[in-house]
């Protein structure tokens, strides 16, 4: 037994009536009451108590429960002077109970002081003060010498296993609260993580489909004040309304995916391969043991695989495209690559704004995203785990 353990109080928990059932506290009210009973048919029946001792006996027993109670309170407050001088207090009242003739309550008044002195207060002071009950209780008691050793042994380990049964229930309540705060933390990180998924796909679905719009809309005012052919106008208008069905589209695909609605991985990028411009010259390969993806990186695979083929139309028009897809043991690997282009201003730099949203998304999954030029054009690359 360490140092610490002499001198630590137990908890609040354990002396306070946390986590006691309804059936411990009903028991441990009913035993009080019999002990209170007991004491008192003790003093009344076995004495000749009259006149003005019937007021001294109700003063003492008065003074005795009130200063057991507020032993209780100072001791779950952890003070320790204020505890011990009442616990002097609760042994004088045996000591003059037993002196005045009420024998038999002064040795139940010691007895309790045992119990509670070990249960109830640090044992560098609870083993003394037990103690000291116990001498006084050895001292008056007219039993067989190895009656009263069985006794007051007995007592100090009633009073110790109830200390341990205490800083048990104390211990476990305090980890259920534990439990409930972790759970709540998980909850909320939880709660937090889709949120920022939600702003993610909102980010990635509206963000770049309206600024497109903008653009083309903004292009057809300028066209019109500088009184453009019609026809260039109308290219403007045109383009801009396919951004928005594209938007659209691509909005009900992120509602359907937050919703776990999502078709299979191969089939939607089958499906944006065929509606790229130029799908001729496009072509898809999917490698490995197809199995389904966690939510966020199938999105991400999917977020990727359209901006890659965005910026190739963009940036290398009429250029072949070859997209694959590899699924590993613990990873999935997409590749898009395109092979004629490499001219234009992202090819040589391989940082567009898009792309950097992709790769935040991907490290955010703990994976990577390369993208930059290669011999035949410019290769996007995008590593996940799954």
């Amino acid at each position: 037994m360490t140092e610490n353990d002499w001198t630590r109080w137990p908890s609040r928990e354990a002396l306070g009536r946390i986590g006691l059932t309804r059936a411990r506290r009903v028991l441990g009210v009913v035993g009080r009451l019999m002990i209170f009973g007991t004491i008192l048919w003790v003093v009344v029946s076995g004495n000749d108590v009259r006149g003005w001792e019937t007021l001294g006996v109700a003063a003492g027993v008065a003074v005795a429960a009130s200063t057991a109670w507020a032993f209780a309170r100072t001791t779950l407050d952890h003070r320790l002077w204020p505890s011990l001088g009442l616990f002097t207090a609760l042994y004088g009242v045996a000591v003059v109970a037993g002196l005045t003739g009420f024998r038999l309550p002064a040795l139940v008044i010691w007895c309790a002081c045992t119990v509670v002195a070990l249960e109830r207060l640090p044992l560098a002071a609870g083993v003394p003060a037990a103690g000291a009950a116990l001498a006084a209780y050895a001292a008056v008691n007219d039993d067989a010498w190895l009656t009263t050793v069985a006794t007051g042994v007995g007592l100090a380990l009633a009073g110790y296993v109830l200390r341990l049964d205490a800083e048990a229930r104390g211990s476990a309540h305090r980890l259920l609260l534990q439990e409930r705060a972790a759970r709540e933390a998980e909850a909320e990180s939880a709660a937090l993580a889709e949120r920022a998924r939600i702003a993610r796909e909102i980010h990635d679905v509206l963000a770049h489909s309206l600024s497109a719009q903008l653009v083309h809309l903004e292009a057809a005012r300028l066209l019109i004040e500088r009184g453009a052919d019609r026809q260039q106008i109308l290219d403007r208008v045109v383009a801009a309304r396919g951004m928005a069905r594209d938007g659209l589209s691509e909005t009900r695909q992120a509602l359907s995916a937050l919703r776990g609605d999502m078709t299979p991985l191969e089939d939607f990028l089958a499906e944006l391969v065929g509606r790229a411009d130029g799908a001729d010259r496009a072509d898809i390969a999917v490698t490995g043991e197809r199995r389904p993806l966690p939510a966020e990186a199938s999105q991400a695979v999917r977020r990727v695989a359209q901006e890659a083929l965005t910026n190739v139309r963009k940036h290398a028009p009429g250029a072949r495209v070859r997209l694959s897809l590899e699924y590993g043991e613990r990873e999935v690997t997409l590749d898009v690559r395109d092979f004629g282009g490499g001219s234009g201003e992202l090819a040589g730099t391989g940082a567009g704004y898009g792309l950097l949203g992709m790769r935040e998304r991907a490290e955010l999954l703990g994976g990577s995203l390369d993208a930059g030029p290669v011999e035949e054009g410019f290769a996007v690359t995008l590593r996940v785990p799954a």
